[in-house]
């Protein structure tokens, strides 16, 4: 099969390599469309020692299930494969898992290819009439639904009911449409890059302004920087609460002081409980989501120039959708 391939940093490469084989209780999935994440970015960059090279990267992946029962199915990957026995697992919080496994990741191999293999509970129906590139989709609004549904729940005695998204990326994007799929209005998304700025509030509809005044209920930091997580300190409400989605830096930013004076509550998150992933992927089919027509199709043979035009910003779309089969 094709594969494009994870080199070195800043350098992909499009390949044959060897068909994944299926374990027992897995499926092979014809990949019909794959997201570009930032998390994929931080690899290309060299910033991820989880995701050394050589490495086939993505983990954003819609397909066709070949052979077996399910010979033909459409489905939306959940690449995130867990025990399914520990403590977390049976809690319903798979995203806990201490042996948690994501493709694109040792040991498992990525979507940026045109198979990959997958263990049936990961595996989410598509219907025949919704858009396998839309379907692809399904995880990193997972992510965000995920942070939203948390981020609500921990603002349930909270002082307002307006939130501040840092970041306009499709997590910070996902983050708002779920927002107000589960009922929260008034939404803002603070964005600095001009180009996305504008993609955001004419085609998207959204309110997107480059800095936003406090204060703010809730909080979702998308991005991850020290200096995000201090205007999230900052613009947090007395009693809001923010959640902490976006990995770009370790360290810094937080405000502890002003954060326990004003008892703002901090909320980590990290990608999405099973659950979470099919209520999204049913939100989507339903249309609570939008028309989610807010990402740039291109080839996995342009897989390498898409990256490189994400990383020079100048990419308008959230997302990069890539098919291995274009």
């Amino acid at each position: 099969m094709k594969a494009l391939i994870y080199d070195a940093p800043e350098t992909l490469s499009l390949r044959d390599v060897a068909d994944p084989h299926p374990a027992e209780g897995e499926h092979l999935v014809r990949v019909s469309a794959v997201g570009i994440c930032g998390s994929d970015m931080h690899a290309y960059l060299g910033h991820d020692d989880r995701r050394m090279p050589p490495l086939i990267l993505g983990h954003e992946a819609a397909g066709v299930i070949v052979g077996g029962s399910r010979d033909g199915d459409r489905v939306t990957i959940n690449p995130l494969v867990t025990c399914g026995t520990c403590p977390a697992c049976t809690a319903g919080r798979e995203n806990l898992c201490p042996s948690r496994q994501i493709i694109s990741m040792p040991p498992r191999e990525g979507a940026f290819a045109q198979f990959v293999s997958m263990p049936e509970v990961n595996l989410v129906s598509v219907p025949d009439a919704f858009p396998m590139q839309k379907a692809a989709l399904a995880e990193p609004l997972a992510v965000s639904w995920h942070a939203a549904r948390l981020g609500l729940e921990a603002n349930g005695n909270g002082i307002g009911s307006n939130a501040l998204i840092i970041g306009g990326g499709p997590i910070g994007l996902g983050a708002a449409l779920a927002l107000r799929a589960m009922g929260l209005d008034e939404v803002t998304i603070v964005e600095p890059n001009p180009v996305r700025r504008s993609f955001l509030s004419e085609h998207c509809g959204e309110n997107v302004v480059e800095t936003a005044d406090g204060p703010f209920a809730l909080i979702v930091d998308a991005v991850g920087y020290a200096v995000t997580r201090a205007n999230a300190s900052a613009l947090a409400s007395p009693g809001g609460v923010i959640v902490h989605v976006g990995l770009a830096e370790d360290t810094g930013g937080l405000d502890i002081r002003r954060m326990t004076l004003q008892e703002i509550t901090f909320i980590g998150t990290y990608t999405y409980t099973a659950e979470d992933f099919r209520q999204t992927a049913q939100a989507m089919y339903d249309g609570k989501l939008g028309d989610l027509n807010w990402f740039q199709s291109r080839s996995l043979e342009d897989g390498a120039q898409a990256f490189a035009d994400l990383r020079q910003g100048v990419v308008a779309a959230p997302k990069i959708v890539l098919d291995p089969w274009a």
